[in-house]
């Protein structure tokens, strides 16, 4: 396959919903003083040495324009601290310990207090707030931002153990945010009317990271004596995963081996399909994702459809493309508008359908138009949703201080 010439970040991006214009000089965009604010407060769900996915992108980008500070959800242990994890690129993941027993009315006064600790010996003054999660206001709404985010990557309130006030928590923080962003079209339909600046940011691509699997790679040990063909799926396997369908394709298709890389989480492990066909590897680095990639003959997204996957717009998609992958997905509505639509990605809602579209993949009759796919995945880098983001909360912030 032909992987076309490099275009740069200020290309016209596609016109969906929420997706905002486009601006020239995309890499020379306007930024804050420096004497005015020059933190950003990550607050988040996710650990940073989770699932390298959406907030480790960013906020790795961040890190041209601002001191990033991530702070994780608290780790129960036998004294109150806030651990510093200083990281390679300069970003600082914080970790607050709360004494075993804490109650929760405490552990939400002791975290208020690490916070207001850590500003104060950092010197940190005029700052971003950026949210992932609602529930962090819950010992944060005290601060005063220089401008507050809200990064909407998931529907979270319809994950399973959400806590019962995180909707609460969401129209507070919708309410104090200067400026929303959402992680897919879907979700920016949900929230567009709660704000009056929210924008679509749906998952980008780190295009030069993926594209080596196009070129042979080393096949990673814990893959090597498995034959061809070779039907992969990278990501979190828990209430989304559709574990049915793939047992289903693992049976009616022996011959073909199904690999599994990610951490299986919230889900009995008992009701994952087993098979001499069925292969889970468990997380992989985020750099040693090509190499696994480059040995795969397919890529699929075999999501289950249910209030959990209603509003994602799984990551994976651009990064299977990006390695040159066919690529299979149930009809997950952010997938299908973005990829099914234009032909990029086959999409099936059923194993019998998944078989078929393998079979047509394995068969070199899907996708036929590469250019078109490589011209796509480069207009949406994670590189210019970064440049965008910024140049969106450097204008509200420049209304904020007008007012």
């Amino acid at each position: 396959m032909k992987i076309t010439d490099s275009t740069p970040d200020s290309a016209n991006a596609v016109n969906l919903p929420g997706r905002p214009a486009m601006t020239a000089g995309a890499n020379h965009l306007p930024s804050f003083p420096a004497d005015d604010v020059h933190d950003l407060i990550c607050f988040s769900h996710l650990r940073w040495n989770f699932v390298y996915q959406r907030p480790q992108h960013l906020m790795n980008r961040a890190m041209k324009n601002y001191r990033v500070w991530f702070l994780e959800e608290p780790i129960w242990d036998t004294e109150l601290r806030l651990d510093y994890c200083k990281q390679a690129d300069g970003l600082t993941v914080l970790v607050p310990h709360l004494p075993h027993g804490t109650k929760p009315d405490e552990a939400i006064r002791l975290q208020r207090q690490l916070i207001d600790e850590f500003i104060q010996k950092e010197h940190v003054e005029s700052f971003i707030a950026w949210y992932y999660t609602p529930m962090s206001l819950l010992f944060s709404d005290h601060l005063q931002p220089s401008l507050t985010v809200y990064d909407c990557m998931d529907e979270l309130s319809a994950f399973w153990g959400a806590p019962p006030q995180l909707l609460a928590e969401e129209k507070r923080l919708i309410d104090r945010a200067d400026v929303v962003f959402t992680g897919g079209y879907s979700l920016y339909e949900a929230k567009r009317n709660r704000h009056p600046k929210v924008f679509a940011f749906p998952s980008s691509i780190d295009f030069p990271h993926f594209s080596v699997a196009r070129q042979p790679q080393p096949d990673p040990a814990d893959q090597r004596a498995l034959s061809n063909p070779r039907i992969g799926f990278s990501g979190v396997i828990d209430e989304r995963f559709d574990y049915k369908l793939l047992g289903e394709l693992a049976t009616r298709r022996p011959e073909w081996q199904f690999i599994l890389l990610g951490p299986i989480v919230k889900i009995d492990r008992a009701l994952l399909p087993q098979g001499a066909n069925i292969h889970y590897l468990g997380m992989k680095a985020y750099k040693d994702l090509p190499a696994y990639f480059s040995n795969w003959t397919i890529g699929m997204l075999p999501f289950a459809l249910n209030n959990s996957t209603e509003f994602i717009s799984p990551t994976k998609t651009p990064e299977y493309l990006a390695a040159g992958l066919p690529v299979v997905s149930t009809p997950i509505r952010d997938v299908v508008r973005t990829y099914g639509n234009a032909d990029f990605v086959q999409i099936a809602d059923s194993a019998e359908a998944f078989e078929v579209a393998i079979e047509k993949a394995l068969n070199g009759q899907h996708p036929t138009d590469w250019e078109a796919i490589d011209a796509f995945l480069k207009e949406n880098s994670w590189n210019h949703t970064w440049n965008e983001m910024n140049r969106l909360m450097v204008a509200a912030m420049s209304v904020t201080m007008e007012q």
